[in-house]
């Protein structure tokens, strides 16, 4: 009795407290490889000051999608589905905290959905990113190197949620983007790239952005 009640509070399939996840690959070969690469690169000797991967954001703006003051149903549904789909966690919904007629926003309205994934979701999905995503998209020739700052986060976007095997664009009600975000500690931008190209991010080639 006790395994059922808990079985029906994890909730339906999807939400965060599903299955745990084991460890990722990604994440052992950076402690096995990549991190001393870096520190053989850059010259760190202590290995408390290694670049570090902190956080990873995904973040999917629903206001342009605003119907006069209202976000149709099917707008936010959809998104919601497909961060969690694509990241095994619940989005929070953001919520205009003003109104701002130019842009048809009204206080108190959805806005935006974000996700924030550390740890092993962190390292898996930007696995599934890296070895999965970007290699179906169209014409795919690179993710653009400006997307650093001086702190080494990375941040860059993309244009529908088809790219992920998760998805299937069949069964969605409308395309939509969303914008993907790097956190880094003890780095910049040197640093963060070397380290990102040594997992295999696809870059695109110098001079070709």
């Amino acid at each position: 009795m006790a395994e059922e009640k808990k079985s029906k509070k994890g909730g339906k399939k999807g939400a965060p407290d599903g299955p745990a996840m084991g460890p990722s690959s990604l994440r052992e070969r950076f402690k096995s490889e990549v991190a001393q690469e870096v520190a053989k690169e850059f010259g760190i000797d202590n290995p408390m000051a290694l670049p570090k991967l902190e956080k990873i954001t995904l973040n999917v703006n629903m206001g342009r999608h605003l119907d006069g003051t209202k976000l149709p149903p099917n707008v936010q549904s959809t998104v919601l589905e497909t961060l969690t789909a694509i990241s095994g966690q619940k989005p929070v919904v953001v919520k205009a905290k003003k109104s701002v007629s130019n842009f048809k926003v009204r206080e108190g309205y959805p806005t935006s959905a974000i996700v924030t994934l550390r740890r092993d979701r962190m390292w898996h999905f930007l696995d599934r990113l890296i070895h999965l995503a970007t290699p179906r998209i169209k014409d795919f020739r690179g993710l653009k190197r400006e997307g650093f700052d001086r702190q080494g986060n990375y941040s860059f976007g993309l244009t529908e949620q088809g790219v992920f095997p998760e998805i299937n664009m069949a069964e969605a009600n409308f395309t939509h983007g969303m914008n993907i975000n790097l956190t880094f500690s003890n780095s910049d931008r040197k640093k963060s790239e070397f380290l990102l190209e040594k997992l295999g991010m696809p870059f695109a080639k110098v001079g070709e952005n």
